[in-house]
């Protein structure tokens, strides 16, 4: 089976009527060129993402990468993954993501046969077991209310010695900070080739979708629920990525 095309993100080249965000089929179709365009450092943090998952997989343990979209950490993982006995749960509520997952999975051959795709709502699905989990910019999605008791769950569903990764794009107290880092992460994009319409349509179309947070908000959340040892490791601009412990 071949592997899903990549396709150009020119969802929003042209003017549209206003909507929230959705990762639906015309999304997913064009997912790994918006998010690579779109996030600072992002494959830098995948393939750190890996390496942290090699250093701190346990024998006979699972890996969650809880709304992973394409696959994109799931697939950096297994391929930086020691011999050792262990698997990958990817989860993502979006049909069309699991999808091309599931045929890029496919393409690739038998090395990915570790790896578990399930289509269902990560603030429902059972976590157990698990050494290594992934929140790349997914919590940002979820809606305010839930975010403490999905990383609860989390937490209760790791063994000791695990390391959860959270990356996200966040905000800062400082309003001129707030100011900056958006006019530089719009620049970012404009360099990549997005005009000004694309990226004033998208960030209207995230407004009441993607719900940053400082990073003190993700310290406390986070030390609340059990996890210990909180840093960032990445920061760029406005986006940044933290590891804890249990």
């Amino acid at each position: 089976m071949s592997t899903p095309t990549r396709k150009k993100d020119r969802l929003f080249a042209e003017q549209i009527l206003p909507g929230d965000f959705e990762f639906d089929k015309e999304v997913a179709e064009v997912f790994e060129d918006m998010i690579s365009r779109s996030v600072p450092g992002y494959t830098t943090i995948l393939d750190m993402i890996a390496i942290l998952a090699e250093n701190y997989i346990q024998e006979n343990s699972k890996i969650y990468d809880l709304g992973c979209s394409l696959g994109g950490a799931t697939f950096a993982i297994t391929r930086q993954l020691p011999n050792i006995p262990c698997s990958i749960v990817a989860i993502d509520k979006s049909s069309a993501m699991i999808d091309r997952m599931e045929k890029k999975k496919a393409s690739l051959g038998t090395t990915m046969a570790l790896i578990e795709c399930r289509c269902e709502d990560i603030l429902n699905a059972e976590i157990f077991n698990a050494s290594v989990v992934v929140l790349n910019f997914t919590l940002q999605f979820v809606q305010l209310s839930d975010r403490q008791r999905l990383i609860e769950k989390i937490f209760a569903g790791m063994n000791p010695g695990g390391i959860l990764i959270v990356s996200e794009k966040i905000r800062f107290p400082d309003d001129k900070l707030n100011s900056l880092f958006t006019d530089m992460h719009h620049g970012f994009k404009g360099n990549r080739g997005y005009s000004k319409l694309e990226i004033s349509q998208k960030r209207s179309a995230l407004e009441n979708v993607l719900i940053p947070e400082t990073i003190d908000t993700h310290r406390s959340r986070l030390t609340q629920a059990g996890f210990n040892s909180f840093d960032v490791w990445f920061q760029c601009f406005n986006f940044a990525s933290m590891v804890v412990f249990k």
